[in-house]
């Protein structure tokens, strides 16, 4: 065993075999999934199979290069390679695609938490506005005062002429 000099420094694993960016190969297994997944694929799948099949049956058999007679052996391995590649890279995009939702999930969750609140406080603000509101004037208790004015001023009119009249009566008196 080899003595470390420099103990403030974690070892590096020791890594065998090719090197990749994750998530450049999450990339390119969600286009191969979305590829996959298409309706075109499947119609150009079956059109290569049938196509396939046609030539190995119709051709000669100095000229077939999958005969029937071995049970077309080249297109089975070539199928089965397909799914074996296909359903690892399908669900690496699913597996992908749920990470996103759950983020996704979990931001929504807190934008709702945070909109309830600003609700609540709101609301708390429009009950606080109304309460003060109770203790201002309206216009009809505006115009009321209006009135009150006036009737003061002829309350005052009629005791200067109630004045004016017993002034006169004492005089006369």
């Amino acid at each position: 065993m080899k003595a470390r000099t420099r103990l403030g420094i974690p070892r590096q694993r020791r890594r065998i075999g090719v090197h990749y960016d994750p998530e450049a190969f999450g990339q390119f297994s969600e286009s191969i999934a979305r590829t996959l997944g298409t309706a075109r694929f499947l119609v150009w799948q079956s059109f290569v199979i049938v196509a396939w099949i046609g030539y190995n049956l119709v051709v000669p058999n100095s000229w077939t290069f999958d005969p029937w007679g071995r049970g077309l052996v080249l297109l089975t391995l070539i199928l089965s390679l397909q799914a074996s590649y296909a359903a690892p890279l399908i669900l690496l995009a699913q597996n992908r695609q749920e990470s996103r939702d759950r983020a996704q999930s979990d931001y929504d969750r807190k934008v709702a938490e945070r909109t309830q609140a600003d609700t609540e406080f709101l609301a708390r603000e429009i009950a606080s506005v109304r309460l003060s509101l109770t203790d201002v004037a309206t216009t009809q208790d505006v115009r009321n005062l209006v009135d009150i004015d006036e009737l003061q001023k002829k309350v005052d009119h009629l005791t200067e002429l109630v004045e004016k009249l017993s002034s006169r009566l004492d005089r006369e008196h």
